[in-house]
């Protein structure tokens, strides 16, 4: 996996100014609801354009040439936006493992930034994407390891929809595994869906994994999810993501069964 030198020697005021990228990034952020203490666990940043266009839009301005300083520059801009709306939860960032060339490395301008904006690297949480394929497994491990021994919590994102299996939970050992909204959709009335649902949180209780459902859509989903011991949820049944703007526990919907 090949950089160019000019990536590395970036900084976090680099990242800020978003001017390689050719236009702004811009932050939305999702509740993350702990069922068990009717309290937001964190908050997801979630890419938006300047003028608030979605993350599709976004990742349709990203090639080879500007992934790296895409990643970093998300970083960057999800923790000084979480640090400006006085985020005291967990934050959530997500990650692309193939814009990683060197996990220390990559990391610096995450850490810059956060000492820049005063907010605490212990609550980071990184998550990758299923929807990304990753060819080499290791490199994602060797990610994973070199986070986890600087105290940030990890996360594979959208399983259940992508490449990741059981193995790949098993050897990447991630703090938290967020279920895909493919697998939680209906998960009342789908059977298969139940069972698969249920080895996995098996294989995350042996591993002491956190396990996130999200997606969440429905009060009849929801139900199903907390009585099968689910504890961490995400979802539009709950609140949509605000940009800019970190939606309070006051105006989370579905609190109460």
């Amino acid at each position: 996996m090949q950089f160019p030198d000019t990536v590395k020697q970036q900084s976090c005021s680099d990242c800020l100014s978003g001017q390689d990228l050719g236009f702004q990034i811009r932050m939305a952020f999702q509740p993350i609801l702990d069922w068990q203490t009717k309290q937001i666990f964190a908050y997801e940043a979630l890419v938006r354009g300047p003028n608030g266009e979605g993350a599709a839009w976004v990742f349709q301005q990203i090639n080879a040439k500007n992934k790296y300083y895409f990643d970093q520059a998300c970083r960057v801009k999800a923790i000084e936006t979480a640090a400006k709306l006085g985020c005291e939860t967990y934050l959530n960032i997500n990650f692309l493992p193939n814009a990683v060339y060197n996990p220390e490395t990559c990391i610096k301008a995450t850490i810059e930034a956060a000492d820049l904006y005063g907010f605490d690297l212990t609550k980071l949480i990184f998550e990758v994407t299923e929807g990304e394929e990753i060819p080499d497994k290791n490199h994602l491990n060797r990610i994973f390891r070199s986070y986890a021994k600087r105290g940030f919590q990890t996360a594979i994102d959208d399983y259940g929809s992508g490449y990741a299996t059981l193995d790949w939970l098993i050897e990447l050992k991630p703090h938290i595994l967020k279920l895909d909204m493919q697998l939680i959709r209906d998960i009342h009335l789908n059977v298969v869906n139940q069972n698969i649902l249920l080895k996995t949180i098996a294989q995350c209780e042996l591993q002491g994994a956190k396990v996130l459902a999200e997606g969440v859509e429905t009060r009849e989903e929801l139900e199903y999810l907390t009585a099968v011991g689910i504890r961490y949820l995400q979802g539009y049944y709950f609140a949509k993501p605000a940009l800019e703007s970190l939606v309070p526990i006051s105006a989370i919907n579905g609190l109460a069964l």
